[in-house]
């Protein structure tokens, strides 16, 4: 890319697109399609329509719609197919208008839950994936598999990656919030109210890789520069925390002084989910922003400007 190439961030209004689009303004690109001129994604005439008008050269979807546990469970046919439809109208759409290089991100959770860890590519269809988040799972792994078909079938310029699970500020602390801001809103909740104990879903034991909006966004717009493999490639850190120890991470980050009860009737998800992502870092790519620090950014950032009920908190 190059500082006025056209660039097309997919849902440049949501929390890892905004980062993305935050990312290439501070790298100096100068092209990127405004957030007003996108099309309505699930409307395939639009899309088509969208890349005659702007003909962007690069294009980042990282628009899929990944919940919490919670929220697949409640919501799982809405989130299945608004992923279809991203990636049935984006990609086809890309690949006839001429696009010289598309990146499709996914969440984790598109590894088969007993996967050999740290997952890795070439897991990618060898098993079940978690219930709790297979129709997520499945839509996604087809916007990965509908790449690499594209790719094969006529040479589509166009790379995946798999990304750490993601937080910040910007994130969602809605009632489908990942662990990480669905903690920080129920501590801070607690601590306002001056509630005793705080429920945390789960046993506590399965471990998680984290990975700051800032890094997340930078790892994009790397890859997007320097990687040009078949494979999907894993953007994280390559270090995992157990949900009790991020538990008492952000409770001390938070400022409550409750105590943490682990609920063993609702679900824990995958025993482990860490990224194999020694690839990426031996391309040169490293986190700048450790789990603490990323917390405390995070709390920070939105404390101040929620209620103290954070009723209706959603960023």
């Amino acid at each position: 890319m190059t500082p006025d190439s056209r660039i097309y961030v997919v849902g440049s209004g949501t929390f890892v697109g905004s980062a993305i689009v935050r990312r290439l303004s501070d790298a100096d690109f100068t092209n990127v399609v405004d957030r007003r001129d996108e099309p309505d994604v699930a409307s395939r005439d639009a899309v088509d329509r969208f890349f005659v008008r702007h003909r962007p050269e690069y294009v980042f979807v990282a628009a899929s719609r990944p919940h919490g546990i919670a929220g697949h469970m409640r919501r799982a046919a809405d989130v299945m197919l608004d992923n279809l439809l991203l990636a049935s109208h984006l990609i086809p759409a890309a690949s006839q208008h001429g696009v010289r290089k598309l990146l499709y991100l996914s969440g984790s959770c598109i590894y088969p839950r007993n996967a050999r860890q740290p997952l890795q590519p070439s897991s990618l269809g060898t098993g079940p994936v978690d219930p709790a988040s297979a129709t997520y799972a499945a839509a996604a792994l087809a916007g990965v598999r509908l790449c690499d078909a594209f790719r094969h079938q006529y040479r589509a310029p166009f790379i995946t990656a798999i990304a750490a699970d993601a937080y910040g500020p910007g994130d969602d602390f809605s009632a489908d919030a990942h662990v990480a801001a669905a903690l920080i809103r129920r501590m801070h909740e607690a601590k306002q109210a001056g509630a005793p104990v705080v429920d945390v879903w789960g046993s506590g034991r399965p471990r998680r890789e984290f990975i700051y909006i800032d890094d997340l966004a930078d790892a994009c717009v790397f890859v997007m520069g320097y990687y040009d493999g078949a494979d999907p490639i894993n953007l994280g850190t390559c270090i995992s925390t157990s949900i009790a120890d991020l538990a008492v991470m952000i409770r001390d980050v938070v400022g409550y002084r409750g105590e943490l009860r682990f609920d063993r009737g609702k679900p824990d998800g995958m025993p482990l989910k860490g990224l194999d992502s020694t690839p990426l870092h031996g391309m040169g790519w490293q986190p700048s922003w450790d789990l603490r620090r990323g917390l405390a950014q995070t709390y920070e950032s939105v404390a101040s400007l929620r209620s103290a009920a954070l009723e209706g908190w959603q960023a």
